[in-house]
């Protein structure tokens, strides 16, 4: 019998401080946060959802257009009807902290997709810490936040591009194990 799965052997690795590091390549991160505003409608509540979009994330957001006609809500395709805007690095996990500030750190299990992602909603933007504007009004938003590791980008690249293996692909446990960790956030089960 080898010495390597005894106690014994575990607690001399530990005294000498030959501990074992995890792998740095599946760490997970933050890959991007897409914020949205669904108006519904073109004209001066979107410019102006336009202007909270910009506030809050300091860059300018691409408008989105309907994919279909709809006369029950009284949209017409191709007509401008949302806003949002893609952010990375240290100012997608500040304002990814204000968004779960808001929800006080508590995310639902379904919030989480298969793939390791994850979204939520707030309704008022004044929560996040932007000052309230009569002229502007109130606006509700969209979070979502997509999750990566290293090496992902094979799958993105245009030369010899891959396909990422199952064991490194973040799964739903994995995700909520890293907001768990990471924020000190409460998942509830329903």
């Amino acid at each position: 019998m080898s010495k390597f799965g005894t106690k014994d052997f575990i607690e001399e690795i530990l005294f000498f401080g030959m501990t074992t590091k995890s792998n740095v390549n599946r760490d997970v991160r933050i890959s991007k946060l897409c914020l949205n505003i669904c108006v519904g409608e073109s004209g001066d509540r979107l410019t102006r959802a336009a202007k909270v979009l910009e506030q809050l994330s300091g860059q300018q957001p691409v408008f989105s257009k309907a994919r279909y006609t709809v006369r029950s809500f009284g949209i017409r395709r191709n007509e401008k009807i949302s806003v949002h805007c893609t952010v990375r690095g240290a100012r997608a996990e500040e304002i990814l902290e204000r968004g779960l500030k808001v929800k006080e750190y508590e995310l639902r299990r379904r919030n989480f997709s298969n793939t390791g992602n994850f979204g939520f909603g707030v309704q008022e933007h004044i929560d996040l810490g932007i000052k309230y504007d009569p002229s502007i009004g109130i606006y509700g938003m969209d979070f979502y936040v997509v999750m990566h590791r290293n090496g992902f980008r094979v799958c993105k690249r245009r030369r010899r591009k891959s396909t990422i293996g199952v064991q490194h692909k973040i799964r739903k446990e994995e995700a909520m194990k890293w907001f768990q960790t990471k924020y000190d956030g409460i998942i509830l089960n329903n």
